[in-house]
């Protein structure tokens, strides 16, 4: 039942005992007047003094006090008016009673509802509303509180794991600079290029991180600066596969790209060519010596899919959905000398929606993964007008 269907109820409760109060107690009072107007001053009727027509009308038909019948007939005017009054201030006392009663639960939702948001204010994003069993507008605004809370609470657990990994992410760049620079300066490590040469590669792991943390920053808050133009995917695959194809060929992988035409887009091409670089790497470092690894695009209804389909292990259902969060790891035992930050895939992510795309990752029937892309299609030039 709604909130507002519930108060007009309240209200006609109110207003219908009133009147069912007076309408039941009015008739035995106004009946009672009736018949002390019928009776005399003394409280017989004509017939009962022994009086018969001619026998002193005119000296005892009044009252005892000699007032005389409109006497009478005012004072039980007054009696049954100050009656009536008495039982409808008592209605009205009962009445207000059950409307105070009927408002005090009705408003246990809201006190309900306050306590569990100066509870959420105060940091304790696990209480809930308790609300949302309801069918009435509170159970509608339960429900939207519940909602907000479970979002506010999904995002400061993401943050907390965002710090941790964070902190596991950088600590192990900084320990290996600060072991291997403390061996050098303490004589247990010769001042040798080797050793300068890993610290300097650590230094680039972490300013690559921070580059990498301020590009998904920037991108997820729709400020990341993005120079539009019309840019051929299949150009962008091409250069691509060039700029990857020694570190292919050294790893024995098949890296080739097959692009259909009008895969054009309208986006910063620097950033694309970041995106489809990103992905490339991400396939070789998973496919093993003997495979392949294509740069697949088609257009898709209104718009372009860019996939990198490779043929290694695939990835755990489990891990699917994850795969594009920031330094998750579907494989364990992945080494971060690599010289990858872990956020290659967030940054994916970042770059397709800052374009007004999405991307998703499934495994391929025939064995691998297929990582893609969705962009919007460029739009036709505009024809100039005659």
């Amino acid at each position: 039942m709604s909130l507002r269907l519930k108060i007009a109820l309240g209200f006609a409760a109110v207003a219908l005992t009133t009147a069912a109060v007076i309408a039941i107690t009015a008739p035995p009072i106004i009946g009672r007047g009736f018949s002390q107007l019928q009776s005399d001053g003394t409280g017989q009727t004509p017939a009962a003094t022994g009086r018969g027509p001619g026998q002193g009308q005119g000296h005892g038909n009044g009252p005892a006090n000699g007032g005389g019948p409109q006497a009478h007939a005012a004072q039980v005017q007054q009696e049954t008016t100050e009656t009536i009054i008495l039982v409808a201030l008592g209605a009205a006392l009962a009445a207000s009673v059950a409307g105070f009663v009927a408002a005090g639960l009705m408003a246990r939702p809201l006190t309900q509802l306050a306590r569990a948001s100066r509870g959420v204010a105060g940091g304790d994003l696990h209480r809930r509303s308790g609300l949302a069993d309801r069918g009435d507008e509170f159970g509608e605004v339960g429900r939207s509180f519940d909602e907000m809370a479970a979002s506010l609470q999904h995002a400061d657990d993401q943050r907390r794991r965002f710090v941790a990994d964070v902190v596991h992410e950088l600590r192990t760049p900084l320990t290996v600079i600060e072991g291997t620079a403390g061996a050098v300066e303490e004589g247990i490590f010769p001042p040798e290029a080797r050793h300068m040469r890993t610290i300097r590669e650590q230094t680039q792991l972490l300013s690559r991180i921070v580059d990498d943390l301020r590009t998904i920053g920037l991108a997820e808050a729709g400020e990341l600066s993005l120079e539009i133009e019309r840019v051929d995917l299949a150009e962008v695959a091409a250069a691509t596969v060039d700029a990857f194809a020694a570190r292919a060929g050294a790893a024995g992988i098949d890296l080739s790209a097959d692009f259909a035409p009008g895969c054009d887009v309208d986006g910063d091409a620097a950033r694309l060519r970041q995106v489809l670089a990103a992905l490339t790497d991400n396939a070789l470092r998973h496919t093993p010596r003997d495979g392949r690894v294509q740069l697949v695009g088609r257009r898709n209804g209104a718009g372009v899919r860019v996939s990198v389909e490779d043929t290694g292990g695939g990835i755990a259902p489990e891990d699917l959905p994850r795969v594009f969060d920031r330094f998750y790891q579907a494989d364990p035992s992945r080494d971060r000398r690599t010289g990858t930050s872990g956020l290659g895939l967030s940054i994916v992510r970042a770059l397709a929606e800052a374009h007004g795309g999405r991307v998703g990752a499934e495994n391929r029937p025939t064995g691998g993964t297929s990582v893609w892309i969705d962009l919007p299609a460029a739009r036709p030039p505009v024809q100039p007008t005659p």
